[in-house]
């Protein structure tokens, strides 16, 4: 079996400080050791990378300009040339990051995913190209933003990425040189020690999202919620899915987030019902999650009228 190639990957938007993290990333000793490294970078701003400045026999550099070249074969091919032992991509921001992730080479693998942004354009970006930028916080552990003013409205943006990822880390880079790290309490809007734990309408987007990031936490717990019954008869006639189609960031990535759900006897619920159900989430194996995933076992079934707001946001 080959080796796994570890890929950094740097996204974020035009100006927004990759190739100036990276600059300072190569010129750190301990990160750059002289380990053969694949640097690829796909698109160009105004700073450019000084090679003059750090130890470069051992880096090789690579330009991709267009999106449709960013292909499992063009990859493959730049990691049978240059054999490298790690790879950095500096990512464009306006290229969707399933593009990539679609086409890694089997043997490259994400080590390290982080989002830069400057912070006097978060907002404006995130208002007019706000599936660019779920896009690229969705699987970033870390989004630095870089140019803070003192006046930042730290709250706004702490409500727009907490409403993208729970789990991303938040960092702002001020020009004097000094960081500060987002500690913003982010309570939960239910209480998870209560002996049922209720999930208004409006929480639901929310509840799904934190339980499928940390599903340990439900394990065991009594939950009520309001979902759009779906049957499957690949399940039987005693099971059936229950949730809310949910949208992260625009009409195109509505999509249907259920739970499945076993009663205790057959149910008289139907595809498109809505209903209240109260019952408890034990983690287990089960087909239509391939693997683990939250089973609830129905305890109580209230047939109910669809919510307000039919499809769940996390806004």
């Amino acid at each position: 079996m080959a080796a796994m190639i570890p890929v950094y990957l740097f996204t974020g938007f035009l100006e927004g400080g990759k190739t100036h993290i990276i600059q300072e990333s190569m010129e750190d000793p301990k990160f750059n050791n002289g380990e053969k490294t694949l640097l690829i970078q796909c698109e160009e701003g105004v700073d450019e990378l000084d090679f003059s400045r750090f130890y470069t026999q051992s880096v090789q550099l690579e330009t991709l300009e267009d999106e449709a070249a960013l292909t499992e074969e063009i990859l493959s091919t730049l990691s049978k040339k240059h054999k490298p032992a790690r790879v950095i991509i500096e990512y464009n921001g306006m290229w969707s990051l399933n593009t990539l992730y679609q086409n890694l080479p089997s043997s490259w693998q994400v080590y390290q995913e982080m989002m830069f942004a400057d912070a006097n354009t978060f907002l404006s970006y995130n208002a007019n190209m706000r599936q660019l930028m779920v896009d690229k916080l969705l699987n970033a552990e870390m989004v630095i933003l870089n140019r803070t003013p003192a006046e930042i409205d730290k709250e706004e943006i702490h409500k727009v990425i907490r409403g993208i990822s729970r789990r991303v880390a938040i960092a702002y880079d001020y020009p004097d040189g000094h960081v500060e790290y987002d500690e913003i309490e982010d309570p939960l809007p239910f209480d998870l020690s209560a002996p049922i734990v209720n999930i208004e309408d409006a929480d639901y987007a929310l509840f799904y999202r934190d339980l499928s990031e940390e599903m340990d936490k439900y394990n065991g717990k009594t939950v009520r919620f309001k979902g759009l019954i779906a049957r499957d008869p690949s399940i039987g006639d005693k099971s059936a899915l229950a949730g809310r189609h949910v949208m992260t960031c625009c009409a195109d990535d509505i999509a249907y987030n259920p739970l499945v759900c076993i009663f205790s006897e057959k149910s008289p619920l139907k595809t498109r019902d809505w209903a209240i159900l109260t019952g408890t989430i034990r983690l287990e194996k089960h087909k239509l999650y391939n693997g683990i995933g939250p089973v609830f076992y129905v305890t109580k079934t209230e047939f109910a009228v669809p919510p307000a707001q039919e499809v769940a946001t996390f806004y």
